[in-house]
Formats: structure tokens, C-alpha cells, sequence
């Protein structure tokens, strides 16, 4: 199976980087490499900054049923593609097959909805209290040209939920994607290139992320940034946006709580978090993290999720039947040491996993860790990765509590068949997004971030095409 090698988009043109300069990128699951990309530098970046202000200018004054037309197009070349897109998706970045193809799949979901959502950007008229020859107007006018940063975990999901909010509004995008995950972020571009998007609307680059972003932010092109990663580099990239009044949306880590309260049906709980869990390995922003089991149910809990994580079949996301692949890259395979090490050192109980899986790729055993000490890091810091802990609570207050101590307030879970306690948990727990009985399930319609230290605005739902909309102010006197 063929990797290609990936390159630059700037100004509607597939192109080589000005100074030749590539990347090697590597497959998860045998640490090989397998292709190249190429790296941009500052000439590169000039081309595509002056694309994205002509392309804006011209998409900007296309009516939203012609901007809707080409995104709608754009998602049917998603569908299309989507089987010969997902084995890319799965060489660079581990996941197996089936979640590639889905999260290709989803994408034509996202784009069709904000494709439609175009329609929706009104502005109003608001009487005036002085004069009634006096007609005031609000108008909603796109931003500009967006820079947007993205992470390698989902290198398809996470560029679409910007580009489709960006573009329904009428701005342009400069998309800085990932090194590690470059083909599949390429393979989303191009069906909006294919789909006859007018050149500059939407650039692609890659390169070294702290000269990028240094340099695209401050540019004076740039008026609005988003970006998906961790907290300490988002909270980085918005003071840097700060210094120079540039909007952002901050879409940053999570470290989610999940509250199995004492009513809770527990094969449905295991079978719920147990699923979101080892997706992707763990690394993702929203996985369940920290399991937080009423006392009555926890040992049962914990023993069903032990069997869960040993019943998981890990191996190349290229091979069927494989549920959980690689980790994308070594450095995650030393953060699990780490983890484990530290909560085991503070008293925890291996139920589960707990190692390293050969020696050949990043592949690490599908971890639950019982009884894990407040002070242990991975109930302080964000593991991203599939080592699941639990303790218990005696009390619905005590859980909540533990859920909105840390500084993150991106996702959470809770399983309780009480009205009661559903109403209290979606009233307390301080989180962005919270599913009760059931897995994450995002969806274009419906916000998607988190408050807190895990960022600021939406990339779902009406309140993402905001962020990229100014607000305007005009009153006209019939003279």
C-alpha cells in the first residue's frame, strides 16, 4: 500500500516547499518511514498569506447557496474517497481501519451542516428609540483570513470543524496542519479544491510549528486564529494573538471525569466508557480519564473494566479486526511509563495491562488502575493515552467535587438511572460537554469546547459560525 508524499497547497497549486526542505513521516506500528512532507518557510508563507487575502475577498462576495454548492460538493467527495483516505489516516497515525474510515465519513456530516448553516448568518433590524426615520441595522460580516492550527490525533476532524465553520461564514483558512498526520489532512483539502473552492480560500502547510505560528499570528493578514492542543501551548498562542487583538478559539486538553453513581447500570457504563476510553488508543481530547465509582459498585466496575481492556484485540489499525492500535508516536509510549510508574509507586492496583507491547512500534497494553491516589499525576495530568483509573466516592457531592477540582472543563461522563442526580450533574460539573448514560457522540449541530483551562468557544453548532463573524452597527437617516 502506497504512502504519498504530501505537499504545500497555496494559491489553488499543489507545490514542493520554495527551499525543497521535507519531513520524514513515520507508521505508529512499526516506527518506519514511510513518506515525506514538505516543509514550508517563510517565502512559502508569504505566497500563502497574500492567497488567503485575495481568496477571501473573493469568497467573501460569493452569495452563501454558490459557497454552500462547493462544500456540499466538497462532502460528497469525502464519502467518495473515504475508503482509499482512511488506509492513509491509519499508516501515519495508528488508528485502526474502521475509525479512519469513520472519521473521514464524519467530516461530509460536518461540512454539509455548516454548508447549510450559511444560509443562517443574519443580521436584524433594531426600531429606533429617537427618530422613526431612523433605520438601524446590525450586520454580521466575516472576520477575514483565519489562521488554524490542529494536532495529529484526529488530523481530519479537527481541521473540517474550523474549515466548515470558517468557509459557511465567508472567510478564508491558512490550515498549519500536523507533520506526523499530513496525507490525510492533504486528502481533506483536496476534496475542497476538487469541489472548485476559488484559490487562496483555503492554503495547507506544514513546517515547524512554533516558526509558523510565530509568524502567521502577529501578520497583520490574520484575523482570527484557531486552535486545537494542549493548554499550555493554547494559552501560548492566545497571548500571542492578544498582543495584536487577533480573536481566537481555543479548543485545548481535557483530563474528563467519569461519575458511576450507585444506581448506574454497570454494563452499560463499561460498555459506554469503556468504548470512548481506548478509541484511538486514548488519545483523545474528550476520553474518559479520571473513574470516579460510588463504593457499592466500584470492585464490580472495576473488575468488568479489567475484562473489557484485556478483551481488546491490539495490533496494526491496518489489520483486521484489530480495536485498538499504536500510540502515534514514542514520546506517548514514555508519558505511559510514566503514568503507571508514578501510580503504582503511590499505592495503586494493576487490574489490567500496564506495559509495552513488543519492541517493534508504539504499542502499549490497554490499562485500568484501581484505587488511584489523589496526588498520582494521572489523576493531575492529562495521560492521553489508554491507561483508564479508577476510585471511589461514597457520596454524589464528594464525586462532584473531585470532578471540577482540576483547571480542565472540557468533557465529562455520568451513569445514574436517578432523574435527580442527571439534573444535579448537568447543573454541577463544570464542563463544556457532558454525556449521561451514553458515550461522547459530537455532532455539527450541537457546541463543541470546553470552558475553564480547557479553552474557549465553539467549533459545533450555530455558536461556532460567531466566532467568525464580526458584528457591525449601521443607523441610516432618511434625509
Amino acid at each position: 500500500m502506497t504512502y504519498p508524499h504530501t505537499q504545500l497547497f497555496i494559491n489553488g497549486q499543489w507545490q514542493d516547499a520554495a527551499d525543497g526542505r521535507t519531513l520524514p513521516v513515520f507508521n505508529p506500528a512499526t516506527g518506519q518511514e514511510i513518506g515525506r512532507v514538505a516543509h514550508a518557510g517563510k517565502a512559502d508563507l508569504d505566497r500563502a498569506l497574500e492567497a488567503a487575502q485575495k481568496g477571501f475577498e473573493t469568497w467573501r462576495d460569493m452569495n452563501p447557496a454558490a459557497r454552500s454548492a462547493i462544500m456540499r460538493k466538497a462532502a460528497g467527495f469525502m464519502r467518495e474517497r473515504a475508503a482509499e483516505i482512511a488506509p492513509l489516516l491509519t499508516q501515519e497515525q495508528g488508528k485502526p481501519l474502521p475509525e479512519a474510515k469513520g472519521e473521514a465519513m464524519a467530516a461530509a456530516d460536518i461540512i454539509e451542516w455548516f454548508a447549510e448553516e450559511g444560509f443562517r448568518v443574519y443580521g436584524r433590524l433594531v426600531p429606533s428609540r429617537y427618530r422613526p426615520e431612523v433605520r438601524q441595522m446590525v450586520l454580521k460580516d466575516p472576520v477575514g483570513p483565519v489562521a488554524a492550527f490542529t494536532p495529529w490525533n484526529f488530523p481530519i476532524n479537527q481541521i473540517v470543524r474550523k474549515v466548515g465553520a470558517a468557509l459557511a461564514a465567508g472567510c478564508s483558512m491558512l490550515v498549519k496542519a500536523p507533520e506526523e498526520t499530513p496525507a490525510a489532512a492533504a486528502a481533506l483539502i483536496k476534496a475542497f479544491a476538487d469541489a472548485g473552492l476559488p484559490p487562496g480560500v483555503l492554503g495547507l502547510v506544514y513546517g515547524n510549528p512554533a516558526e509558523i505560528s510565530g509568524y502567521l499570528i502577529p501578520h497583520p493578514v490574520i484575523r482570527k486564529i484557531t486552535f486545537t492542543g494542549s493548554t499550555p501551548v493554547g494559552k501560548q498562542l492566545a497571548g500571542l494573538a492578544g498582543q495584536h487583538m487577533k480573536r481566537v478559539t481555543m479548543e485545548l486538553g481535557g483530563h474528563a471525569p467519569v461519575i458511576v453513581c450507585e444506581d448506574a447500570d454497570i454494563a452499560l457504563a463499561v460498555k459506554s466508557a469503556g468504548a470512548a476510553k481506548f478509541r484511538n488508543a486514548g488519545q483523545v481530547c474528550i476520553s474518559p480519564t479520571r473513574f470516579l465509582v460510588h463504593e457499592s459498585v466500584k470492585n464490580d466496575f472495576a473488575q468488568a473494566m479489567a475484562k473489557y481492556a484485556q478483551g481488546l484485540k491490539v495490533g496494526d489499525g491496518l489489520q483486521e479486526g484489530t480495536q485498538m492500535g499504536p500510540l502515534a508516536n514514542p514520546r506517548r509510549l514514555t508519558a505511559m511509563g510514566e503514568f503507571h510508574a508514578d501510580a503504582v509507586e503511590k499505592g495503586a492496583q494493576v487490574l489490567a495491562g500496564g506495559k509495552r507491547i513488543g519492541d517493534a512500534g508504539n504499542f502499549w497494553e490497554p490499562t485500568v488502575l484501581l484505587d488511584v491516589p489523589l496526588e498520582a499525576k494521572l489523576f493531575n495530568d492529562e495521560p492521553f493515552g489508554p491507561v483508564a483509573g479508577i476510585r471511589g466516592f461514597t457520596n454524589l457531592d464528594e464525586a462532584i467535587r473531585e470532578a471540577n477540582r482540576l483547571s480542565y472543563g472540557l468533557a465529562g461522563y455520568a451513569f445514574t438511572r436517578s432523574l435527580k442526580n442527571a439534573d444535579l450533574l448537568s447543573r454541577r460539573v463544570e464542563v463544556g460537554m457532558l454525556w449521561i448514560n451514553m458515550p461522547a457522540m459530537p455532532s455539527a449541530e450541537m457546541p463543541f469546547g470546553g470552558i475553564k483551562d480547557s479553552g474557549y468557544g465553539s467549533e459545533g453548532g450555530p455558536e461556532a459560525l460567531e466566532a467568525y463573524l464580526n458584528a457591525r452597527s449601521v443607523a441610516v437617516m432618511n434625509v
